[in-house]
């Protein structure tokens, strides 16, 4: 079946909460205790060893196959205007941002600033900006215009170019 990239993350998250749900009820009735007295069969919760481990290993599978049809369509699949593939877009992203963080702080930066001092004396000390902050200002609003560019193609491609997909 063709399924999107947007698809396959919620596929995925099917695989993994139904996953998780079963881990649950594993560890809810993997044990049980009886008290002297009490018959432990009446008592015995609902639970099929064999059973819940073929579950498990059936969506191990699914998930590691969905996981691998994800990683070859990230490393095949460009994202247009940005001559990258998906998987190195998910890179830059955290580096644009890192930058954007960075960029954020110098740009806000007075060229010259008196210093606050700890010690107790009369000399006046002052900060100078090593670069220019208009500079830093501009190159701020360029990664900030790239990133979101970025994230509106990501989206696109992620919503619309399809990948094929057997369960």
């Amino acid at each position: 079946m063709k399924i999107t990239s947007a698809e396959a993350a919620k596929i995925l998250k099917g695989y993994n909460d139904e996953y998780n749900n079963l881990c649950i009820a594993e560890r809810n009735g993997k044990e049980y205790n009886a008290a002297v007295g009490e018959d432990p069969d009446e008592l015995r919760p609902e639970y099929d060893y064999a059973s819940t481990q073929a579950q498990l290993e059936e969506l191990d599978r699914k998930i590691r196959k969905l996981k691998h049809t994800i990683n070859v369509f990230n490393c095949t699949t460009e994202v247009p205007g940005f001559d990258m593939t998906i998987d190195q877009v998910l890179v830059y992203i955290p580096q644009l941002n890192a930058r954007i963080t960075k960029l954020f702080a110098m740009r806000n930066v007075l060229p010259k600033r008196r210093c606050t001092s700890s010690n107790y004396n009369n000399i006046i000390d002052y900060t100078y900006t090593n670069y220019d902050p208009a500079q830093a200002k501009a190159d701020y609003e360029n990664a900030r215009n790239t990133l979101a560019k970025l994230q509106t193609a990501l989206d696109l491609v992620n919503s619309t170019v399809t990948m094929e997909f057997e369960p």
